[in-house]
């Protein structure tokens, strides 16, 4: 192969190295900035397809156009009434301008590293700034009391921010700061918040102690339920047996009456039958009275003695 044929094939090559190195492909989830020597070159790309630039000289740096997750670090943090709390964050943020993100912060890892910054600081000048019911509570709204015993829920203190605008005003003075950064913070929230544990075991106890004060007064209304239901039935008992035992009386004293009238007209229709009924009678009354080891003493007019001098 001659000289010339290796030249212009050597050509060719450099020219496709030149063609492929001078073009870059852009999705639709990234944008992108040119640089020159390391300085940004142009207007940042952000429409997908095909772009160009200088071969060698010149490089790109991809940006994400979509919206990024920063997930903050719980931190232990005092409220405005003094309450220690942990407060865990998070937020979404998005690369809005990416020549001024690049020119400030250079690459995702240094802004996620510089809202850590913001956010973190934002978050403890909010805390601080508020007492813990406004941060753990959004609204005034009237809680749902079935129990009379649960009425001092009903005198709730009432807050005067808000969990929500708490996090709006994080939010608002998040982006604030973040303006000459070329990102915007889409949204920020509490994720998760907690007492230290030295508080959360007083709040522990003082929980149990309400519990137990409402268990108390549960205990208290139920004896005292219990005492007015036994002294009801002891009552209602007492007067049915006395109405039992009136009625029973009365009954007894009209069979005793009828039982009489009938003894009278059966014994008294002439002397002996008068003599017979008073005989057995005088019998009952002996076998009723005396056993074995009885001992007596009659006088001589009883009407016992004269039936036992009789049947002597």
């Amino acid at each position: 192969m001659n000289t010339p044929k290796i030249l212009s094939l050597l050509a060719a090559v450099l020219l496709l190295t030149l063609l492929f190195t001078s073009v870059f492909v852009l999705d639709e989830t990234k944008q992108a900035i040119v640089t020159q020597f390391g300085k940004p070159v142009g207007e940042p790309r952000a429409q997908p397809g095909l772009h160009f630039k200088i071969p060698i000289i010149q490089k790109v740096q991809f940006f994400d156009k979509r919206y990024l997750e920063w997930d903050g670090d719980a931190n232990q943090v005092p409220t405005k009434d003094k309450k220690f709390i942990f407060v865990d964050s998070y937020a979404r943020w998005q690369i809005t301008n990416p020549l001024q993100f690049f020119i400030r912060l250079r690459d995702e890892r240094s802004g996620q590293s510089r809202l850590d910054d913001i956010l973190d600081g934002e978050t403890r000048n909010a805390i601080a700034s508020h007492d813990l019911l406004d941060i753990v509570r959004s609204t005034n709204r009237e809680p749902e009391v079935s129990d009379e015993v649960m009425e001092d829920l009903e005198n709730l203190e009432k807050i005067t921010v808000g969990r929500d605008k708490i996090e709006a005003l994080i939010l608002k003075r998040a982006n604030e700061r973040t303006s000459d950064l070329g990102v915007q913070i889409l949204d920020f929230r509490f994720k998760r918040m907690n007492y230290v544990d030295e508080v959360r075991n007083r709040v522990y106890d003082r929980m149990i102690s309400e519990r137990n004060r409402i268990a108390d007064q549960f205990r208290s209304e139920g004896q005292g339920e219990a005492r007015k239901i036994q002294g009801n039935k002891e009552r209602d008992l007492a007067q049915i047996t006395s109405q039992a035992t009136r009625e029973a009386e009365v009954i007894r004293g009209k069979a005793d009456a009828q039982a009489t009238s009938i003894y009278a007209s059966a014994y008294n229709r002439n002397a002996q039958a008068r003599e017979l009924y008073g005989f057995l009678r005088s019998m009952e009354t002996l076998e009723k009275s005396f056993d074995d080891k009885t001992s007596v003493i009659l006088s001589t007019d009883s009407e016992l003695y004269k039936y036992l001098k009789r049947a002597n």
